[in-house]
This record gives structure tokens, C-alpha cells and sequence, in this order.
């Protein structure tokens, strides 16, 4: 039995989404907010993952290319909440 590199990147997909949700649970019970904080960039870091994977499942550079800009948007909202918890922004 062999199995082709579609299925590989479908489990990996899969397993990544799953993931999501897990860390989806960590951004909803929160206690805190920093707790919320780290729990959406968590989900952000795995939904870039999995854009990735797609992008190279289906041979599509596109993917690739919006999971880098998605990533880049991702880690200046992250630096601006980081700061507006410090209180840093007023």
C-alpha cells in the first residue's frame, strides 16, 4: 500500500485544523487576556501552516504568497495588542 504525497499533505492539513480548534478552546476559556492573546496567535501561526501545506498540496503558489502576507499581518497585530495590554497605546 502507498500512499501519495496529496494524502500526506491532506493529513497534515487535517491534523493542523484540528489544532486550530484546540487552540481555538485556549482563545474562548481564556482565564486572561494575555491567555486569549497567545491563543490567537497560536491560531494564526497554524492557519498560516496549513495555507502553506495546501499551497504545496495543490501546487498553487498563490497560497504561499497570501500565508506570507497573512503572516506578516498576523505578527503586527499581535505587536499591537501585546502593547495595548502593556499599556503602551494610548
Amino acid at each position: 500500500m502507498s500512499i501519495t504525497f496529496s494524502t500526506v499533505f491532506m493529513i497534515a492539513a487535517v491534523l493542523l485544523m484540528s489544532f486550530t480548534l484546540l487552540a481555538l478552546i485556549r482563545v474562548f476559556l481564556g482565564p486572561t487576556a494575555p491567555d486569549r492573546v497567545v491563543g490567537v496567535d497560536t491560531v494564526n501561526t497554524l492557519v498560516v501552516a496549513s495555507m502553506i501545506v495546501l499551497g504545496a498540496a495543490y501546487n498553487r503558489a498563490i497560497y504561499i504568497e497570501i500565508a506570507i502576507i497573512y503572516a506578516l499581518l498576523s505578527f503586527i497585530g499581535t505587536i499591537f495588542i501585546a502593547r495595548y495590554i502593556k499599556g503602551g497605546l494610548r
